[in-house]
Order: structure tokens, then C-alpha cells, then sequence
């Protein structure tokens, strides 16, 4: 039994995804991934994207695993090692610095506190030298109407656990206000996602 795992929507959401990350990451510098999953994208954007190095992060021991098997695989230099990184627990983060901050499809599948964990985080590793944190997914918007998968998806994630569900945009603005960090780009993605780019101010 491969202790790599599968999730179908990195497969679909992975280009996407790196057209923005072309026109917002840095030229050098480690992409701290946080909530790496499958270890899928990880694989992909350190391909993508050789100049940096790509540092994968999780707090759940088979997607460590996973992350693991698919870095076997990989024939280039620049994938590190996955670390243990839980967004909950206080400023516990096993890297010292970070170019970039991604983190793709957590915010909505954790607690709130896990989000709160990220952007302090953020604004420790980021600190003033202008690097993105970038968030990708599903979130409500005023004044944009939510789309009705949105919605099932909303109620889904509350019916498994109670502390999960989207987030208001500008719920993660005011958060980010906190850390003298603020939002400066928005883009719009397939199946209802976007990202938002966040940066020191």
C-alpha cells in the first residue's frame, strides 16, 4: 500500500492556480506551503516554479507521509522535505523565514483559530520585506452573490464539523489589518474560488 494519496481537484485547480502565482511570487527566495495535503500541488509548483524552493507543511502525519512519497518521485532539487506545521498552535512554525506564505483550501476546512495561527504567522515570517500571502478557495463576499454550490458546500463542511465553513472575505481583511498586513489583489478562479494576495503594509 502507497502511502501517497490522491485529491482530485488539485489535478484541476493546479494551472490556475500557478497563473497567479507567476504574477505574484517572488523571483527567489522559499514558498512556505501550509496545508499541503495530498503533497500534489507541492509537486507541481516546485516544477513550475524551479527557482524557488518549495517548502510543504502539514499538521496531519498521513499527508506528511504523502507529501513524502510524491517528493521521492520527483526528479528536481528544489521540493524540501514536509514539516510539521499546525496553524492552531500558538507561533509553534518549524521555519525561521519565508519569501511567500500559500496555502491552498484550509481557511474553510479548519477552525478559525487555524486562520488566525496563519496570519500571525504571516506577518512573523513575511515581515516588511513585501512577500505575498496567498490564500485560494471558496469565500462569501458582500456584495457578490454566492454561487449555490457555495452555499452546499457552506452547509456540508458545518454538518461535519461545526467550526468549519467559508469565511467573509473581508473578515480576513480586518484579520490581516491586525498583523499591519492588507489586501492587495483579488482574482477570480474556475468553480467559484479565488485568491487574495496579502502583503505587509
Amino acid at each position: 500500500m502507497t502511502a501517497k494519496q490522491h485529491a482530485p481537484a488539485a489535478i484541476r485547480n493546479r494551472e490556475p492556480i500557478a497563473g497567479v502565482l507567476s504574477r505574484e511570487l517572488p523571483a527567489s527566495g522559499t514558498v512556505l506551503e501550509t496545508a499541503a495535503g495530498t503533497g500534489e500541488h507541492a509537486v507541481f509548483f516546485a516544477e513550475r516554479f524551479p527557482a524557488l524552493q518549495w517548502q510543504p507543511t502539514d499538521p496531519s502525519p498521513e499527508a506528511l507521509a504523502s507529501i513524502a512519497a510524491y517528493r521521492e518521485e520527483y526528479a528536481g532539487s528544489n521540493l524540501l522535505a514536509p514539516l510539521l506545521l499546525d496553524a492552531c498552535a500558538p507561533d509553534i512554525w518549524p521555519v525561521g523565514e519565508a519569501a511567500a506564505i500559500l496555502c491552498i483550501n484550509m481557511v474553510h476546512i479548519s477552525p478559525w483559530e487555524a486562520t488566525l495561527g496563519l496570519f500571525r504567522g504571516a506577518a512573523r515570517l513575511l515581515g516588511r520585506d513585501g512577500g505575498p500571502l496567498v490564500l485560494y478557495g471558496p469565500y462569501l463576499e458582500q456584495g457578490v452573490e454566492i454561487a449555490a454550490s457555495n452555499l452546499e458546500f457552506d452547509a456540508s463542511l458545518k454538518a461535519r464539523n461545526a467550526a468549519w465553513g467559508l469565511r467573509e472575505a473581508e473578515a480576513l481583511d480586518a484579520l490581516a489589518a491586525t498583523h499591519g498586513m492588507q489586501r492587495t489583489a483579488r482574482y477570480a478562479l474556475p468553480a467559484n474560488n479565488i485568491m487574495l494576495i496579502y502583503r505587509s503594509i
